[in-house]
């Protein structure tokens, strides 16, 4: 059987991307699950180790919205993505915030969401690059159960034939009944009790200060997490270096470093290549295992 052909986005050219994604492509380790096919600026660019600029924040993007086409039209079996900088993007005027939001407009994906995977611990995130006052506002029925939807249809590609998942509390003490805050009664306990009435095995919302421990004891298998930094620092202090950015709802196959562009130590050869080794593996775990995945449906319009 042919192995998979998993293109290596190098990310912001400025930042460590290119060194770990040509790392990883010639990582033995990568070599014996797939065949790497790199992904870089087109010649002639010139970037300066560490600096965030327009330049190369259109050229991280090009890079990105030509590996994403050539999945498309069937040339390579998935993606992995280097780190690119959310402020080169800006600066160049591209109107997305990152990899999520243009991946969901190149492939014209409906909903779309953030997974973070690790053997010892998974997570979902309802929100993802906002605000946090804005928070309560986008946690809407709809989006916890497509999140969740979500999350329960494509775990099976990571070997859970039937996840478990638990969603966490907004608010301290998950509202103390109420006494801290209304949104798990009037939000998020609505939309855990619609998703278990789909056949949907999820708890909550469970306080956060206790949800993830008790993932990591075994109890769940992912965590959804109500915003970004309620689910990434859990899993940062358990599987940084090891944990893989996947993003779901997709119809390709996308992985991604769970690190940034890394100005600091650009251009200076002491990156650790052992994230996007990570990412390019589950690439190819999970392009092999994706054509028995059905495509999950969106909350309001199984009904």
């Amino acid at each position: 059987m042919a192995l998979p052909r998993i293109g290596i986005t190098t990310g912001d050219p400025a930042g460590i991307g290119p060194e770990v994604a040509r790392a990883a492509a010639a990582e033995p380790s990568v070599r014996e699950v797939c065949e790497p096919v790199l992904y870089e600026p087109i010649a002639g660019g010139v970037f300066q180790p560490g600096a965030v600029s327009a330049v190369a924040g259109r050229a991280a993007c090009e890079v990105v919205t030509r590996a994403v086409r050539d999945a498309l039209a069937g040339r390579i079996d998935g993606v992995a993505t280097g780190p690119v900088s959310k402020l080169a993007w800006a600066r160049a005027g591209l109107r997305w915030r990152g990899h999520t939001e243009l991946l969901a407009e190149l492939t014209g994906a409906g909903e779309v969401r953030m997974m973070f995977y690790a053997e010892g611990l998974s997570v979902v995130l309802a929100t993802v690059h906002v605000p946090l006052a804005r928070v309560p506002a986008l946690l809407t029925r709809e989006r916890l159960e497509t999140t969740i939807g979500l999350a329960h249809a494509e775990l099976p590609r990571f070997g859970i034939a039937a996840p478990r998942l638990a969603l966490a509390g907004l608010n301290p003490h998950a509202g103390e009944n109420g006494l801290l805050g209304g949104e798990e009664a009037e939000v998020l306990a609505p939309a855990v009790e619609r998703c278990r009435a789909r056949g949907i095995d999820v708890s909550g919302p469970i306080p956060a200060d206790a949800v993830f421990r008790r993932a990591v004891g075994g109890e769940f298998d992912a965590v959804v997490a109500c915003y970004h930094d309620q689910g990434l620092v859990p899993m940062k202090l358990i599987a940084f270096g090891q944990a893989v950015n996947v993003t779901l709802g997709l119809p390709i196959v996308r992985t991604s470093v769970d690190h940034g562009t890394g100005f600091d130590i650009a251009g200076r050869g002491v990156a650790d290549p052992s994230a996007m080794i990570a990412a390019v593996r589950l690439a190819a775990r999970l392009a092999v295992a994706r054509p028995a995945v059905a495509r999950p449906a969106v909350a309001g319009r199984s009904r």
